[in-house]
């Protein structure tokens, strides 16, 4: 299975269709005012950088990550469709932008997931991230799991 990833805009008709997904699947797990994935106008925005991965040039996963500019990015809308799951497809996403924050110094990692995603909290533990307070805008609820990862760590390792 040969995946590739790059840098994309997200409005283009199959990323939009797995951005829907995505949403679709959030929504059976959340209530609405538990959901805060950024829509697709907020992806579009120059402060985040988008990553589609495609198999047969068909979208089957995507992941964004939003500059803070301090030295911190945090992770957004991190998904993979049902059809590329357990390939490996998240990990090289998050491989890559990993690679893209450490290109732009930028030495911690957030994301906020929900406790009920077990599948990602499970790659994202594996992956070295660990359970945080909440960040930037977020406040504590009980529809977030708020993770980092100190990305001077990785760098040391490689």
């Amino acid at each position: 299975m040969t995946v590739t990833i790059a840098i994309e805009q997200p409005k283009q008709p199959d990323v939009v269709a797995l951005i829907e997904l995505s949403d679709a699947y959030m929504a059976s797990l959340y209530p609405p005012e538990g959901n805060f994935a950024v829509d697709l106008d907020a992806l579009s925005q120059p402060d985040i950088s988008f990553l589609v991965a495609r198999l047969h040039g068909k979208a089957v996963g995507c992941g964004g990550i939003k500059w803070f500019g301090d030295g911190g990015a945090e992770l957004k809308r991190i998904f993979v469709h049902d059809e590329a799951r357990g390939h490996g497809v998240g990990r090289k996403i998050m491989a890559e932008l990993e690679t893209l924050a450490i290109a732009r110094n930028v030495t911690r990692l957030f994301l906020e997931t929900g406790p009920l995603n077990v599948e990602a909290v499970r790659m994202y533990e594996a992956l070295g991230y660990c359970v945080c307070g909440p960040f930037a805008d977020y406040e504590e609820n009980p529809h977030s799991l708020f993770m980092t990862k100190d990305l001077k760590q990785r760098e040391a390792a490689e």
